[in-house]
């Protein structure tokens, strides 16, 4: 191998690493903020409560603790890089109930436009578009690994020089 082409494999190398970053902090952050008043403030939760229980979800009470729990604790398992393709299965689940439930109804367009009034645009209830893009950001997450600045890999490089010692050895 040329010292050319060892160069590109080493760049392919540190962008396959780092590639997952900023994607693993967003996806985190907006699952954060999306959890957390569903936990941490009354408000927040009951307004949710309301909304599952007129959407005739079981149990809506309960529900909105699960799902508040889910997108908080996943959103925090996605921001520092541990257990990462667990919390994206479970915060896969619940953008796909998410859509399902309600965005899918009023069509693809995040923006959904349903008039005009005195002071400019009326907007109603945003479609399935930002649904379908944090499930693609999360798969992409599963496929792809948690790359650098992960708690996984941090145990990754821990595990591999005592692995490396142990064949050594054999």
């Amino acid at each position: 191998m040329t010292p050319t082409e060892r160069h590109k494999v080493q760049m392919f190398i540190a962008s396959k690493q780092w590639a997952p970053l900023p994607l693993r902090i967003i996806l985190g952050v907006g699952f954060l903020y999306h959890g957390w008043p569903k936990l941490f403030s009354s408000q927040g939760h009951q307004g949710f409560v309301g909304m599952l229980g007129a959407l005739g979800v079981p149990a809506p009470e309960m529900t909105a603790w699960l799902v508040g729990l889910a997108e908080t604790v996943g959103g925090l398992a996605l921001i520092v890089g541990a257990f990462v393709a667990v919390a994206s299965v479970v915060l896969i689940v619940d953008m796909l109930v998410a859509m399902i439930t309600v965005h899918a109804p009023n069509g693809f367009n995040f923006i959904n436009i349903t008039g005009m009034g005195k002071e400019g645009p009326v907007f109603g209830m945003p479609g399935a578009e930002v649904n379908l893009l944090y499930i693609a950001g999360l798969l992409a997450l599963v496929i792809g690994g948690t790359g650098a600045w992960s708690v996984e890999a941090l145990l990754h490089e821990r595990e591999e020089p005592a692995s490396t010692l142990a064949r050594a050895r054999a």
